[in-house]
């Protein structure tokens, strides 16, 4: 064994973090549109505004690992081809399902009716189903393979390429939504690896934003 391949090895809780957001707010999205109230156009807006970030994070996390994960892992552990193969078709049905947000969303937003806003909540309730099952594969069946394939450098690319995809004005905020989960661990975890300006910001105002846009997001009316 090389001395390259005996440094293999990379620690992927932070993927799952990333996952339980995701699997949250996607199993909330299908209530939060229900709880609008008919013709409150102003509101469904505001929660349109959230899913469609929401929607744009999940395609932007689900690139990166089309992108900078699966011909890696296949390459070094070609017993996981079978599972990237299957990966790429959830990821292929998920982003079907996602393309079709828009059209519900605009819909909806354009007068508010009971209708519409059930129809984009029940296809939310589809998405949540589709994307639980996928992420559950995933934590099965590649991240171990990903533990063991990647080098830390590697890994962190994912991680990267997912801050960039994520507007500056918006990092704060975000940092609440993966953080809201968190054990304890992965919390200390996390908050070492972020900046120490940033960690002093979140503290001091974005936590405080955090919260205040979910409550608004998710109240009842």
């Amino acid at each position: 064994m090389t001395d390259g391949v005996a440094q293999r090895g990379c620690q992927t809780d932070d993927m799952k973090m990333i996952h339980a957001m995701f699997r949250r707010e996607f199993s909330l999205a299908g209530p939060m549109v229900r709880n609008v109230a008919e013709g409150d156009v102003d509101k469904a807006i505001r929660v349109s505004g959230f899913l469609t970030q929401l929607v744009t994070g999940l395609h932007h996390h689900h690139h990166g690992e089309d992108t900078i994960l699966w011909d890696t892992l296949v390459e070094r552990s070609p017993a996981c081809a079978i599972h990237v193969g299957l990966m790429k078709e959830q990821h292929a049905q998920v982003a079907a399902l996602l393309e079709q947000v828009d059209g519900l969303a605009s819909t909806w937003t354009a007068a508010g009716s009971a209708e519409s806003r059930d129809a984009l909540a029940a296809h939310f309730d589809v998405i949540s189903a589709t994307l639980n099952d996928h992420l559950g594969q995933e934590e099965e069946n590649i991240l171990p393979v990903a533990t063991s394939s990647l080098y830390q450098h590697e890994w962190n690319r994912l991680g990267e390429e997912g801050l960039a995809a994520i507007p500056k004005n918006r990092r704060l905020v975000q940092l609440g939504y993966i953080l809201e989960d968190a054990t304890p661990e992965q919390r200390t975890d996390l908050l070492a690896r972020v900046p120490a300006p940033a960690r002093l910001l979140y503290k001091l105002i974005g936590r405080r934003q955090f919260e205040k846009e979910r409550d608004s997001l998710r109240a009842p009316g």
